[in-house]
This record gives C-alpha cells, structure tokens and sequence, in this order.
C-alpha cells in the first residue's frame, strides 16, 4: 500500500473535480494546504466565492477521496477568495472584482427589489458588495436601503465617497435630486455621470458590485458596457409573455455589445396563501424558465409575491437585511449562491477560441 503523505493526498484530490467548473481542484489551485500527520489529514480548500453553493459537496468529494488514499481522519477547512474578471490594461474600478449588472428591458417588473436584495444576500454570504444606482431618471435605491449609517459626500479634487446602508456601499443620483424632482438629461448628460460614477467615485476594494439598471434598452445600458467589462447581466422578468417578450429584447441587447447573460430570475411568481398555502400564479406561470430557454441563459429561480417584500423595501429595510429568517430571505440567499456560482463557473472556464478558415 503507497504510504500516506503529501504528494499522495495531493495525487487523489487531482481526481475530485469542481461541480461547476469541470476541472479538478489541484489544477485550479484551490488546494492552498495538505497537513498529514500519521493517518490524520487537512485540506485546506479556497473556494472560488463565500458564497459558493456547493461548498458541502465538494467537503464530501475531499473526504472520500483522502479516505481512499488511505487517511483515517479527514478535516477539510475552507477559505474563499473572489475570482476576479478579466480586465483589460488601464481598466476602470481596477478595485471590484465583479461588476454585475441587474437589468429587464420592462418596468415594474421588481428589479430594483431583486438588485437591493441580492447585494445583501451575497454580502451576508461573506461578500464585499456596493450598489450602483444607474437608474437615473427613477432611483429607487435610496428609499429600499433607508437611512445612510454614512451619507455619500464629495471630497477634494472632485472625488466622492460613497454612501453606506446596511455595510453596503451605495452611489444614486436619488442622493443629489430632491423627492419629487425630475432628471431631464439627454444621453450623453446620462453618460457623464455614469462615468463619474465609475471613475470618480472611491469604491475602494469590493467583491461586487450590483448595478441596478433602468427599464429598457437605452443609454444607460450602452454607456455601462462600454465603461466598465461587465462580468454579466442578470434579468429579471415576471411570468407573463408581455414582460418576457420585453426582456428578450434586453438580453438582445447585452448579446450585441458582448455581455454574458449570467441567468433569469422570475419575480412576482404568483402568490401563496400564507394560512392555507394554496397558490395563485396571478401573472401567469412559467414565463421566466421558457425566457431561459429562449436566450440560452440559466434559470437562477423564481420569487412568489410576499407583501413583507414590499413594505421592507419601502422602509429601507431590504426583507434579506430586516428578515433574514425569513421565507423570501431564504430564497434572496439561494438565488445568490447560485448566481456567485454562475460568476466563477464564467471566469474560471476558459472560452472556447472561435473557428478560424484559412484560406489557401
């Protein structure tokens, strides 16, 4: 029998494969440390996110795997380190790890809610996280996140620091527009501030940042892919076709300027009955899955209405930061891991060069 050490735990753990990724976790460096004492072993393994949804499994894959090579004990102790995208050289927000955009092509279809939510659900997995509020003529984000712990001010040499709500660092034109007064711009005034948003404000070092977009298809949604390289858009739709039929020509959008689509979430997917439990698909059913399989994209999961959803967001107490116990928390922090999951499965896996035909 080959004895125990090292460079033997070292040799089965090539044999245990990332779920998500397909390769095996020596090849992907997560492996940091094998500590073999007699017939004890530890591995320390850095995941790809805190967030990581199949963090259990991949416990498991270790342990039988170092079992077979002859270990008694086995201890796996996890670690986790963001990967990053690829940036260009002189890239902008050289600091933020991911830059996720939340989009829909449609209004009214619970964007922002889904935006402020799944930021906190991913900081309370363990994540850095900020907000951008790229919805200039209708932010909404400054009334979901409530009072800042930290108001966003401008400093020396026109730089400005964020706003803090909740641990998370936030930027919205809502702080610098009084209630009830309109942003009249044309799309290169929409483009400047953007910019300014990108370039000019200290967001520091995060894991991600969330951009809650507008509705549609128009300068905000241009002027941020050509900023910042995108690590993906997520969108948000309701069941029903008029809202899909919308967020088709979102997702149309992001294909053109070379966005990945990171997955569909379906918001207001009916209503259950919180005394009897019987459902109610009020807006039709399904719609979110067959928009997934139209565009090609993952389908992240789907969000039944709660009206406690509602009124958190209006009290600036997001229902994942106000309720973290509850039902739609529980969901907020499941669409999160599986989306922080879908984040490292694109960067880590290599793309596929395109077909080349040479000419003779």
């Amino acid at each position: 029998m080959t004895a125990l050490n090292v460079d033997t735990v070292r040799r089965a753990l090539q044999k245990v494969m990332d779920p998500e990724l397909g390769r095996d976790l020596v090849t992907l460096g997560m492996v940091k440390e094998i500590t073999v004492t007699g017939d004890a072993v530890t591995v320390a393994v850095e995941l790809t996110t805190p967030a990581c949804p199949l963090r259990a499994q991949i416990g498991r894959d270790v342990e039988t795997a170092v079992r077979a090579a002859g270990a008694r004990t086995v201890k796996v102790e996890f670690t986790a380190n963001v990967a990053a995208r690829r940036t260009p050289e002189r890239a902008r927000l050289v600091g933020v790890k991911h830059v996720i955009a939340v989009a829909s092509g449609k209004g009214g279809v619970g964007k922002s809610t889904v935006a402020v939510n799944l930021a906190l659900a991913l900081q309370a997995h363990g994540s850095t996280v900020g907000i951008l509020d790229a919805d200039v003529y209708g932010p909404s984000v400054p009334q979901m996140m409530g009072t800042a712990a930290t108001p966003a001010r401008a400093m020396d040499e026109g730089r400005i620091t964020p706003a803090v709500h909740h641990g998370v660092k936030v930027m919205s034109v809502g702080f610098f527009v009084e209630r009830g007064g309109a942003v009249v711009w044309r799309g290169p005034m929409v483009h400047k501030l953007l910019q300014q948003f990108v370039e000019d404000v200290d967001w520091g070092t995060l894991d991600d940042l969330v951009v809650d977009l507008p509705p549609g298809t128009g300068d905000a949604q241009l002027s941020l892919s050509q900023l910042v390289p995108l690590s993906g858009a997520v969108m948000v739709t309701t069941p029903q076709e008029v809202a899909v039929n919308d967020v088709v020509k979102g997702c149309a959008m992001f294909d053109k300027v070379d966005v990945p689509i990171l997955g569909v979430i379906e918001n207001m997917s009916g209503y259950v009955c919180p005394q009897c439990g019987h459902h109610d698909p009020i807006f039709a059913a399904g719609g979110g899955r067959r928009l997934a399989e139209e565009v090609g994209a993952p389908f992240l999961g789907e969000i039944p209405i709660d009206g406690a959803v509602a009124r958190g967001g209006d009290a600036g107490v997001p229902v994942v930061a106000g309720a973290p116990s509850s039902q739609h928390a529980r969901i907020f922090m499941e669409l999160a891991a599986t989306l922080a999951g879908r984040i490292s499965q694109h960067v880590l896996t290599p793309r596929q060069p395109p077909d080349l035909h040479v000419v003779a």
